[in-house]
């Protein structure tokens, strides 16, 4: 076998191995009071806040944009999307930045918590909501406390991602 094959072969296996790696496992934050997870292979960084440029006529829960190295990004307040009342932003708030349907969009949580570990057998349905709370893949169990998993690529709706569309 060429060297050209290997090297294939290898970053076949080393996909697959960062794959098994990251199954499972989802990142945790605040937002008020409960405890929200999101399937760490969308997560691409953590950063701190930064100034957010307000931009007319975006969706509700977008707050405006920011510059992340050059790259244009919107970020989406995750206080507002749960319909919660808002809050002064503090030294704990930060950016989680996700693939997002192939979109690069930042969510403003109030804290970061840690990566947990939740196999399938620990993740029980979603509950059945009036409004469809379509954007809720289960509820993990971790020891005695659960986290609120969220579908990541249902956090906007179709409208609402060909609007942000323009931005990026």
């Amino acid at each position: 076998m060429s060297s050209t094959n290997d090297s294939s072969v290898t970053e076949s296996q080393s996909d697959q191995g960062r794959e098994d790696s990251q199954r499972d496992k989802y990142l945790t934050f605040l937002v008020d009071t409960e405890e929200y997870g999101i399937a760490i292979n969308y997560v691409t960084e953590i950063i701190g806040l930064q100034k957010i440029t307000d931009i007319p006529d975006l969706p509700e829960s977008i707050k405006g944009v920011i510059n992340l190295r050059g790259r244009i990004i919107p970020v989406m307040d995750m206080r507002n999307r749960f319909h919660l009342p808002d809050r002064e932003y503090d030294s704990r708030t930060c950016v989680v930045v996700v693939d997002l349907d192939g979109r690069t969009v930042g969510l403003i949580v109030d804290r970061v918590s840690e990566v947990h570990h939740i196999p399938a057998a620990q993740i029980e349905p979603p509950p059945r909501a009036k409004g469809g709370c379509h954007y809720i893949s289960g509820i993990g169990k971790v020891g005695d406390q659960v986290k609120i998993l969220l579908e990541v690529n249902s956090l906007l709706d179709q409208n609402d991602l060909l609007e942000l569309a323009s931005v990026q």
